[in-house]
């Protein structure tokens, strides 16, 4: 696991890509090095996406690995734009660089799957709830133009669902404990339940509810996200998140558990039609 601020997206496309080239040539770690006369430590890290590459660095390596010239300049445009902006820029002032990280990977990623224990996921709050679920997690410690920003944001967010072309395809199996806990007043949750419905009524969202009667199950730690992208060679990545810190899982085994708890929590849930109308049956008791 990687704690705190993780690559970017094209980052992450670029080291994995640069890990392939070398494994094509039978490389190690300690032999790239020493070819190109760098420190093992700085081919880890790039090859981690831990840190970027300079153009000149990158022809150096490609050089090394013998890439045809003319598959060389995708791979430099992906090292100009690793920290190409995106519209959260415009908020960077109230969003912290982990949540800004983690907005730049939903924003190219292709499907995500995901649980959500204790609150209904962001792709998916009404604004009031979004509101109300921002303002209690600051616990009073931001002003409330802070507050309003976040809230665009986590309304911007939506429209990788609502587009048109290639929307994010989105999966979710949320635990019932998160439908019945009150956010805010009735009317709240009355509108969170038609929002739900709302998006439930999509082809590219699926909506499934674990209910009570599930029993114990395989997320008891909390909420993750399994995020998969269009490109063959940009890795999978599972999204932790805690009360003050992110983490992002990458290793195989460990993507591995993340996706076969998913798959039993999938099982265990309501089926979608089912959990549309159990959301609308709380929607009506609400009223």
């Amino acid at each position: 696991m990687v704690a705190g601020r993780g690559p970017t997206v094209r980052r992450r496309r670029l080291a994995g890509e640069l890990r392939r080239l070398r494994d094509l040539k039978a490389l190690t770690l300690e032999e790239t090095a020493q070819r190109v006369g760098w420190s093992v430590a700085k081919i880890s890290r790039i090859e981690t996406a831990r840190v970027g590459i300079t153009s000149p660095d990158l022809t150096r390596l490609l050089d090394l690995y013998e890439l045809d010239q003319s598959k060389r300049p995708a791979l430099h445009a992906l090292a100009r734009t690793a920290r190409m902006r995106g519209w959260w820029d415009a908020y960077a002032d109230s969003l912290p660089s982990d949540y800004a990280t983690y907005i730049q990977l939903e924003a190219e990623a292709a499907f995500i799957r995901g649980f959500d224990g204790m609150l209904v996921h962001g792709l998916l709050q009404s604004e009031d709830y979004a509101r109300r679920v921002i303002r209690s997690a600051l616990m009073g410690l931001s002003p409330p133009t802070e507050v309003e920003r976040r809230v665009e944001v986590r309304m911007t967010r939506q429209n990788l669902l609502l587009r048109e072309d290639n929307p994010l395809r989105f999966w979710t199996v949320i635990d019932e404990a998160a439908l019945t806990r009150r956010v805010g007043s009735a009317e709240t949750m009355r509108s969170q339940y038609a929002k739900l419905i709302e998006f439930a009524d999509r082809d590219n969202v699926t909506i499934q509810v674990l209910p009570f009667s599930a029993g114990l199950h395989p997320a008891t730690a909390g909420t993750f996200a399994i995020m998969e992208f269009r490109e063959p060679y940009d890795p999978n990545v599972v999204y932790v998140e805690s009360m003050t810190s992110i983490l992002y899982v990458e290793k195989d085994v460990e993507m591995y558990w993340y996706t076969l708890a998913f798959d039993h929590l999938r099982a265990a849930a309501l089926g979608p039609d089912e959990s549309k109308a159990l959301i609308s049956e709380m929607a009506e008791k609400s009223s």
